[in-house]
């Protein structure tokens, strides 16, 4: 792998990352100071809110991925940090999976405001 390559996929990766470390700083504050539900709503308002910032700098500054290519590799991102860091290390218990508006609703907005994005900035060039 060249190292402009590297980089690339760095770059790519820490996009990805932040998007995790904004939902995951929104639940762990959350929980801190408000009910399971608020949190959780609150967290399924801000994966997608993330989720375009993110995207629209990605897009607008690199963009050296297709938007399926980028929506896929920040949401298998965000599921392996959740499942093996929050998850398995941290809770130690899968149980956060059964909750729709937890995990579920987070990761398709991340997923599809991702790729959406990518389309409508690439179309804009």
């Amino acid at each position: 792998m060249k190292s402009g390559s590297a980089w690339r996929v760095i770059t790519i990766l820490a996009h990805a990352f932040a998007i995790w470390v904004a939902c995951g700083s929104t639940m762990w504050i959350g929980m801190a100071v408000a009910s399971v539900e608020r949190t959780l709503l609150v967290h399924a308002i801000v994966a997608p809110l993330a989720s375009l910032l993110v995207a629209l700098i990605y897009f607008n500054r690199f963009g050296y991925t297709a938007p399926l290519q980028t929506a896929i590799i920040f949401i298998a991102l965000v599921v392996f940090m959740d499942l093996f860091v929050v998850a398995l290390l941290i809770l130690r218990s899968l149980e956060m999976f059964s909750s729709v508006v937890g995990t579920w609703i987070p990761f398709a907005s991340i997923f599809l405001v991702t790729y959406l994005t990518g389309l409508f900035v690439t179309k804009s060039r």
